[in-house]
């Protein structure tokens, strides 16, 4: 079954295990737990669509995604998205050094401030995860 083919049911179950595999499952369970109906409504779209439609798809992994993520992010200059996405990124397996050099990449395109808050956010991630050798 395709993405497109997907009921919007399929793609919130679809997108609630992804979530919680590269999120990890406490933070997922705590942001879905604490929504009251009016941010449930965000919880449901952000599962459906960006977690089951979008990173559900196979055409690109996910080390491929999250390293796009933590360009993306960086671009945006969304230090605590990029926080939660060095999280998921060691999840999918993206090492420190692949980090850095996305981040290094999307530096040059975005400028230094936002790099900086980028790495800045990063480091600190990495840092209480004892990801450094």
């Amino acid at each position: 079954m395709t993405a497109k083919d997907k009921t919007i049911a399929a793609l919130f179950e679809e997108g609630l295990s992804l979530r919680r595999q590269v999120l990890g499952s406490e933070y997922v369970d705590k942001s879905m737990a604490s929504a009251n109906e009016f941010m449930m409504a965000f919880q449901r779209i952000t599962t459906e669509w960006c977690w089951g439609y979008s990173w559900g798809r196979d055409t690109l992994d996910l080390k491929t995604r999250s390293m796009l993520n933590l360009a993306m992010l960086t671009a945006l200059n969304r230090a605590a998205e990029i926080k939660l996405h060095v999280r998921g990124a060691v999840n999918n397996g993206v090492s420190v050094e692949e980090i850095r050099e996305v981040l290094l990449h999307a530096t040059v395109y975005c400028g230094i401030p936002a790099g900086l808050d980028a790495f800045k956010a990063a480091n600190e991630v990495l840092a209480e995860m004892n990801a450094f050798e």
